[in-house]
C-alpha cells in the first residue's frame, strides 16, 4: 500500500505524518484490498477556527476510489473524522456484495 501525504504550502511535521500512518494502517487492517491513500492537509483562513482541512482519499482495485473531506480545529481530529467516514464508506461497499 502506497501512502502520499501532502501539506498544502506548508511543511508536514514528523509527528503529524506518523500519526496519518497509524490511522491510514488501521484503517488497511480492515481492508486489505486498499492500494493507495492520498492525504492533503490545508489551512483555510489561518486566522479562525475550524481552519484544518483533511481531504483523504483510497483506492480499493475493481471498486473505484473513495474520498473524505472535513474540516476541524486540528489537522488530527479532521484526520480521525475522515477516517471514521471511509471506514463507513468500506463497510456499506462491503455490505453491498
Amino acid at each position: 500500500m502506497e501512502v502520499r501525504i501532502q501539506g498544502i504550502h506548508f511543511d508536514v511535521s514528523e509527528k503529524l505524518a506518523s500519526f496519518i500512518n497509524k490511522k491510514v494502517e488501521r484503517l488497511a487492517r480492515r481492508n486489505v484490498n486498499i492500494t493507495y491513500v492520498d492525504v492533503n492537509l490545508t489551512v483555510i483562513k489561518p486566522e479562525t477556527a475550524m481552519n484544518k482541512q483533511a481531504v483523504i482519499k483510497i483506492i480499493v482495485p475493481h471498486k473505484g476510489e473513495q474520498v473524505a473531506t472535513k474540516i476541524a480545529d486540528s489537522f488530527e481530529e479532521a484526520i480521525d473524522t475522515a477516517i471514521e467516514a471511509l471506514d463507513r464508506q468500506l463497510e456499506k461497499d462491503k455490505d453491498k456484495k
